[in-house]
C-alpha cells in the first residue's frame, strides 16, 4: 500500500505541475495582475480552488472517508504570531524569487534554472528552519506566542462551542465559505474561460484527492510495527495533501543521505517531483520549455533573497500560498486564514516597493 500512495501522490503532482503550465495558476501573478491591471482572473482561479478544497474536503470528512483533526492544521494551539510572521516573509519572498514554492517546481520542469537556484537556497533555508539554526529561533521566540484553543482552532470548532453538532458545524462552515467563494467567482462572465475555470477547479479537486490518498488509503489504524495509528510515508506523521515547502527540503536530505537507509521516499517528495515532472512534460509537449538564467548579478540577489524569505516564512507559517492558502483553508482551521492574508499582505506590499524603485531609477 505504501508503494501505491506514493505513485498516486506522484500523479497528483504530475497532474498539479501539467495544470499549472496550461493554466499559468499562479497566486503570485494573481496578485499581481490585481495591482498592475486590475484583472482579477487569476485570483478568481485561486479562490476557485479554495473553493472546491473546502466543499470536497468537508464532504470527504463528513463521509466518514478522512478526520480532518488528524492533519497539522487543526491544533489546539494557534501560533497566530507565527502564522503572521511567516506568511508576511513569504509572500514578500515570493514577489522577489518571482513565485511562491509550488511556481518554483514547476518552473524548474520548464527549464528556469533561476527557479533551480530558488529551489536549492528554499530547500535548505527550510530544513534550517525546521531543525537547525533557524528552528531554535523560531521555536524560542515566535512560535512561543500562541492562544490556547482547546475545543480546536477551526471555525466549525467554534460553532460547536456555539451549540451546533460536528457535523452542523462543518456543514454550515463550508457551504457558506465554499459556497461564497463560488458565488464570487462565477458573478463575473468573463471569468468564463476554459484554463480559468479548468485551474481553479482541478487544483482544487487535486486538494481533495490528496487528503483521501493520504487520509483514506494511506491510513492505519494500527501500525503493525508500533500498534499505533499511522499514516503511511508521510514526514509529519499526520495526513498531507499539497505543500511545497517542507517538501523541497525534505527532498535536498533525501538527495544528501541517500546512502541511510532510515531514509525513505515520502509523500511529499513524490509529490514534489511529480510537479517537476508534470511540468517538464507539458513544457515538452508544447514546446515551451526554454533554459532561462539570471539577468544579471542584482536578479541573482533578488531571488536568493525571495528564496530565503519563503524557506522560513513558510515553515514559520506552517505552509505556503498552496500548503496554507489551498489545503490548510480547506480545514477551515483559524491559523490558515491568518497565513493566507499574511501572505496576500507581504506579496502587496513587496510589489509596491519593486514598483516604487523601478520608478525611482
Amino acid at each position: 500500500m505504501t508503494a501505491t500512495v506514493l505513485l498516486l501522490a506522484f500523479a497528483l503532482g504530475a497532474a498539479f505541475g501539467a495544470l499549472s503550465q496550461k493554466t499559468h495558476f499562479c497566486t503570485m501573478g494573481a496578485i499581481a495582475d490585481i495591482i498592475n491591471m486590475e484583472d482579477w482572473s487569476r485570483m478568481r482561479m485561486w479562490l476557485l480552488a479554495i473553493a472546491v478544497a473546502i466543499l470536497g474536503s468537508a464532504a470527504l470528512h463528513g463521509a466518514g472517508l478522512i478526520d480532518l483533526g488528524k492533519s497539522i492544521y487543526r491544533g489546539e494551539n494557534l501560533t497566530w504570531l507565527s502564522h503572521l510572521v511567516g506568511g508576511l516573509l513569504f509572500g514578500a519572498g515570493m514577489v522577489l524569487a518571482s513565485g511562491c514554492g509550488a511556481r518554483t517546481l514547476t518552473r524548474v520542469g520548464a527549464g528556469n534554472l533561476k527557479s533551480l537556484v530558488v529551489f536549492l537556497v528554499l530547500g535548505l533555508t527550510a530544513y534550517m528552519t525546521m531543525r537547525g539554526v533557524l528552528g531554535v529561533l523560531r521555536v524560542n521566540t515566535l512560535d512561543t506566542v500562541a492562544l490556547a484553543m482547546p475545543g480546536g482552532q477551526d471555525i466549525p470548532a467554534l460553532l460547536v462551542g456555539a451549540g451546533l453538532t460536528p457535523g452542523s458545524a462543518l456543514a454550515v462552515s463550508a457551504l457558506v465559505i465554499g459556497g461564497g467563494l463560488l458565488a464570487f467567482c462565477f458573478a463575473r462572465r468573463d471569468f468564463l474561460t476554459l484554463d480559468n475555470v479548468l485551474g481553479g477547479i482541478a487544483v482544487g479537486a487535486i486538494v481533495v484527492g490528496g487528503w483521501y490518498v493520504s487520509g483514506h488509503l494511506g491510513y492505519l489504524a494500527e501500525d503493525p510495527d508500533t500498534l499505533q495509528e499511522a499514516f503511511l510515508a508521510t514526514n509529519s506523521g499526520r495526513m498531507e495533501s499539497l505543500t511545497f515547502v517542507a517538501p523541497q527540503a525534505y527532498t535536498l536530505e533525501l538527495l544528501m543521505l541517500w546512502s541511510d537507509s532510515s531514509r525513505k521516499l515520502t509523500y511529499a517528495i513524490a509529490l514534489a517531483l511529480g510537479v517537476v515532472a508534470g511540468s517538464t512534460a507539458w513544457a515538452l509537449l508544447t514546446r515551451q520549455f526554454r533554459w532561462e538564467g539570471f539577468r544579471d548579478v542584482a536578479d541573482l540577489v533578488r531571488h536568493l533573497t525571495g528564496a530565503a524569505l519563503m524557506g522560513f516564512g513558510g515553515v514559520t507559517a506552517m505552509g505556503c500560498t498552496i500548503g496554507q492558502g489551498v489545503t490548510g483553508v480547506s480545514t477551515l482551521a483559524l491559523g490558515s486564514f491568518i497565513t493566507l492574508a499574511a501572505i496576500a499582505a507581504g506579496a502587496t506590499g513587496m510589489l509596491k516597493y519593486e514598483y516604487w524603485r523601478l520608478m525611482r531609477e
